[in-house]
């Protein structure tokens, strides 16, 4: 197997001096995930320092380590392991001849980057690259650089942020071939002050892109128009994806068979009737924006849209499971890993749209960084709750009360202070036929009522 580096090549990117000669298949900064051949980057933390966790690394395989101290093991010694992972992954992305896609925006964006991993990875077995979870911040970008193997064809790189000027740092790092925003949302409202500011900072993704770079915007947006002057700048081609005047637009989507959409697409250069098997009809706009960047590519979109009909679900995003209970099964929706209000009506709109089933029962925690907008925004969730025709509606802490005002005596309501409490209440209301959604921002900890139910006995599907 060819190494991902040589402890010549980390010394030589990083200026530090190895202690030994050694070779690895695999980068992380996380001791858990080591698997044998890994490099382990012990990386300076808030709460603890990566080096207490070297001989741990070393333990479960690790072939060599980037340290800032000298440790008992093959490493190469730096003065500072986060500048030293920032040049591992400037490295990886000189000395890789791969096409770079970076996805970013307020909602979809790691789901578009896995469906848009399928899609290529179909094209072009075993040649993509991308970065996995949601390794998008600055740590997490660098790492899936400086992880991408020296033949990748190509990579689907996603970026996030907190604040301004964040993505504009990493899209200098990432270089982009293709910039692809996938919505606007007031996520992160709470530290950039309003929609059009967090449009601005996602539209900072075009200031990295290369020579000739592709810009990927959502025509349905209301900052539309806002994020094209952004592309302008800097893109040499536009697309834009979603409904109306868009480049990439469904002619016809509909229900299909068993779940999901059967969709006909208008694209820039030609027309393709494909499935998608995710439900909902943001998934609908996800694949329009995968099917954009293929053909951007250059790739075959048939081939593409076979992929998103097979692709299955993504955990915390969608993924769906079927629990035993006495009596039959339930279906458990799993969105715990992130919320605001657009991903929040999404998927409670597909909540209402589950067809065979007896009751309609969702678990809602806050979404979190709206700062002064919390009140307001969650409050204006209760037409979407409402129009989803739930049955009983668990609502998680303090920040859902604006929500429970506006839904009380409308429907069967209960209030948990926190998740363990939800799981008990929901382990008393369930009975068979019944579809569960689960969602709330991921620092609330809803994953937990997931993963509970699922081990007390469940098939995914």
């Amino acid at each position: 197997m060819t190494p991902l580096w040589t402890s010549d090549e980390i010394a030589q990117a990083t200026g530090g001096t190895a202690s030994t000669a050694f070779e690895v298949t695999g980068v992380t900064f996380d001791s858990r995930e080591v698997e044998p051949g890994f490099l382990f980057i012990a990386m300076p933390g808030t709460v603890h320092d990566g080096h207490t966790f070297v001989d741990a690394a070393f333990a479960a395989g690790a072939a060599g380590a980037v340290v800032s101290q000298i440790v008992n093991g093959p490493h190469v010694l730096v003065d500072d392991t986060f500048a030293a992972l920032q040049a591992l992954g400037r490295e990886a992305r000189q000395r890789c001849n791969a096409t770079i896609v970076g996805v970013t925006g307020s909602v979809g964006k790691t789901s578009t980057k896995e469906a848009l991993y399928a899609a290529l990875g179909r094209c072009r077995p075993g040649k993509v690259h991308r970065s996995v979870k949601s390794y998008n911040n600055h740590t997490g970008v660098p790492l899936s650089l400086a992880r991408m193997p020296r033949d990748a064809e190509y990579a689907v790189l996603e970026m996030g942020m907190n604040n301004k000027g964040e993505i504009a740092g990493l899209t200098r790092q990432v270089r982009p071939n293709v910039a692809l925003i996938t919505a606007i949302a007031p996520a992160h409202i709470e530290t950039l002050g309003s929609e059009e500011a967090v449009a601005d900072a996602k539209a900072e993704i075009f200031e990295g892109l290369e020579p000739d770079g592709v810009a990927i915007i959502p025509n349905d947006s209301a900052h539309r128009d806002r994020l094209l002057k952004a592309a302008r700048r800097r893109a040499d081609q536009i697309t834009t994806f979603g409904g109306g005047d868009a480049d990439v637009h469904a002619v016809h989507a509909v229900s299909a068979e068993g779940g999901g959409s059967l969709i006909s697409a208008a694209l820039l250069e030609r027309e393709l009737t494909f499935t998608i098997s995710q439900r909902g009809e943001h998934w609908v706009s996800n694949a329009l924006a995968v099917l954009a960047a293929v053909e951007a590519l250059g790739e075959d979109v048939a081939v593409a849209g076979l992929a998103l009909a097979d692709l299955g679900g993504l955990k915390g995003r969608g993924e769906r499971h079927m629990i035993a209970v006495d009596g039959g099964e339930v279906l458990l929706i799993d969105e715990s890993y992130n919320a605001n209000p657009a991903s929040m009506a999404a998927t409670l709109k597909s909540l209402g749209a589950e067809k065979d089933v007896a009751r309609r029962i969702a678990v809602l925690g806050p979404m979190r960084e709206l700062g002064e907008h919390s009140g307001a925004l969650h409050a204006g969730l209760a037409p979407a709750v409402l129009d989803a025709h739930v049955d009983e509606l668990i609502l998680i802490g303090d920040e859902m009360r604006p929500l429970a005002e506006q839904v009380i005596g409308k429907l069967s309501l209960d209030l948990a202070n926190d998740v363990d409490e939800a799981t008990k209440e929901l382990a008393a209301k369930i009975r068979p036929g019944d579809a569960i959604l689960v969602k709330a921002s991921n620092s609330v900890g809803l994953a937990r009522l997931v993963e509970r139910m699922v081990k007390e006995g469940a098939c995914s599907t």
